[in-house]
């Protein structure tokens, strides 16, 4: 490995710095072609030329290190692009219409400290992850690290049950979206619905990640503005704009703050999980961003402001506003019945006639944007794990224009189950479905806490320190060791909920719908393990973890200098400046 890291460092980054320059001078070699032309050459395999790296002598992991360093993933994101993903990528379906699920099973105290827990440990996963992915910008981003800090078979079992998620996710939102429509019209079959945001939600990823970038933007502010203007309506109602009067915290008192007391709280995690859901994004993007060293630090620290202003006030106002026991919540139970949104519902409550309509106008744009989240964070997980040759190599298949082609269309035709919408039985359908990747994200999140820590072990071991870290975590490796054990013991409880629902007995089909991917995670790493003949090697001794490989800044010394510089620059500024910079 050591091999790769330093003797071959040279020789790869003139190869990756040239791949750069390629693939940025795309547009200049159609610059003499017609529109259609441009077009037709587009969608053909991109032309890399050998980069005279000896790769034969490579272990498999070392050819997948090395492959993700220059996979050709177009880098075409913009710092704005990156700040809005990271502000308003996650938020959909799980805030605006899963939450009100959290708020019957577990009361409005359960909510709030469901999301400060599982808001807690985002933050230091995604501080983990701009940690490294601004250090190392592959193509995959956390799917290559699992593989390149821990051992192939984490990256190839959490990949793809990452990959499966967004899968799974993406025909979910498109039903999501024809239930939307339904709330003003439901006399049209909502399979007319759902071909219509198949095809406009297919058609946001073939313009490419600059496409998508473009508008995750524009529904990023919509979905933004509206989360603060609820907040803005909400505070008033509660101090007696509306019909109700003052209202104040009525309802933590009456019917309380709590339901279900432990067991409630444990329910609403899932429910938390699946509003947090997509945060990871920002990461993902790395690869495909113009300047990650500076993009990435800004982009991720925004995850504080945004749990804090768009999940942990937004629960504290609904708490206010909808008693756990209003009826209309129980609708939550399948995430998509929007008149079960307790935004919808507060509104309603107090008695502002319009604002129900655009409400529920928000709710379409955030399920528009996460099904197309879910086409761009499938497509690239499923290349990354193809150009590490854990998929068929097909799959990795990039265009001119940095698409990945066959992955993107792999999502689209997975969709085709968003026709199950006018079918009675889609509930069941996606009850299932979902028990595959029930679990994922919390098992995708503590992987990524658990990967850092390895990083930083990794470095100490092989004599080396966070000098030559561009970003460091503000929270460091302690912010990931509770971040990972605050997780493990939330899946202890949601998996304790599972055997044991609430208000009944130990139920076997229960734990199975709620959990089918516990069982399916350890035979799917343990599946790897045998069919690669590595069982008696679970993680990659630290002193053989590659440090170097997929830099964009190659040269330690001068790379150290430089942060040595920015860290002397800011600690001559002012304490109120310094904070700025710490936070923001």
């Amino acid at each position: 490995m050591a091999e790769i890291g330093h003797s071959s460092d040279k020789s790869s980054s003139g190869a990756f710095h040239d791949q750069l320059s390629q693939t940025s001078s795309i547009s200049s070699y159609y610059d003499d072609r017609s529109f259609f032309q441009r077009a037709i050459d587009s969608f053909k395999p991109i032309n890399l030329e050998e980069d005279g790296v000896d790769t034969l002598n490579m272990t498999d992991l070392e050819k997948s290190i090395y492959a993700t360093s220059r996979h050709p993933l177009a880098r075409r994101l913009k710092a704005r692009h990156l700040q809005m993903i990271a502000i308003g990528g996650s938020i959909g379906t799980g805030l605006f219409v899963g939450s009100g699920y959290a708020l019957a099973t577990g009361g409005p105290a359960g909510v709030l400290l469901s999301y400060i827990l599982v808001g807690y440990s985002l933050f230091a996963v995604v501080m983990a992850l701009g940690e490294m992915s601004v250090q190392f910008p592959v193509s995959g981003s956390f799917n290559a690290f699992f593989s390149r800090f821990v051992d192939p078979a984490w990256g190839f079992t959490l990949g793809l049950m990452y990959s499966v998620s967004w899968l799974i996710s993406f025909p979910s939102e498109l039903v999501a979206c024809s239930l939307t429509i339904s709330y003003w019209n439901d006399t049209i079959n909502p399979a007319v619905w759902v071909a219509i945001f198949l095809v406009g939600i297919s058609s946001i990823n073939l313009f490419g990640v600059k496409g998508y970038g473009e508008v995750e933007f524009v529904l990023s502010i919509t979905k933004v503005l509206a989360v603060i203007g609820f907040i803005i309506a909400g505070i008033c109602i509660i101090c007696g704009v509306g019909d109700q009067g003052y209202i104040g915290s009525r309802y933590w008192h009456n019917p309380g703050s709590f339901n279900h007391g432990f067991k409630g709280v444990c329910s609403a995690f899932i429910s938390a999980a699946f509003s947090f859901g997509g945060v990871e994004l920002v990461a993902l993007a790395a690869s495909e961003t113009a300047n990650p060293r500076k993009a990435l630090p800004r982009a991720t620290k925004q995850v504080f402001w945004r749990i804090t202003l768009f999940y942990v006030t937004t629960a504290v106002v609904i708490g206010c506003l909808v008693p756990y026991t209003d009826e209309r919540l129980l609708n939550g139970s399948s995430s998509e019945d929007i008149a079960a949104s307790p935004f919808v519902i507060a509104i309603n409550n107090g008695g502002i006639n319009v604002l129900p309509d655009i409400m529920n106008a928000v709710i379409l744009v955030a399920v528009v944007s996460v099904g197309a989240s879910s086409v761009y964070g499938c497509s690239r997980s499923l290349a990354s794990l193809a150009v590490q040759g854990l998929l068929p190599r097909c799959i990795a298949y990039i265009d001119r224009s940095g698409r990945p082609l066959v992955a993107i269309l792999i999502t689209n035709v997975f969709g085709l189950l968003g026709f199950l919408a006018s079918s009675e039985n889609q509930s069941e359908v996606f009850t299932w479905l979902f028990s595959v990747c029930s679990l994922a994200a919390f098992f995708t999140w503590i992987a990524i806490c658990f990967t850092h820590l390895r990083f930083r072990w990794a470095l100490n071991a092989q004599g080396r320190n966070t000098d030559e870290v561009i970003f460091v975590s503000p929270l460091g490796i302690w912010g990931s060791l509770f971040g990972m054990i605050i997780l493990i013991l939330i899946v202890i409880g949601l998996i304790w909920t599972a055997i044991w629902p609430i208000g009944s007995s130990a139920d076997v089909e229960s734990f199975f719908k709620s959990c089918l991917s516990l069982p399916l995670l350890i035979v799917l790493c343990v599946g790897f393990k045998i069919y690669k003949g590595t069982l008696n090697q679970w993680l990659i001794p630290l002193e053989e973890v590659d440090l170097d490989t997929g830099r964009r800044e190659i040269d330690v010394e001068v790379l150290k200098q430089e942060i040595a510089e920015d860290r002397a620059r800011i600690a001559s500024k002012s304490f109120w400046y310094r904070v700025y910079r710490f936070w923001c």
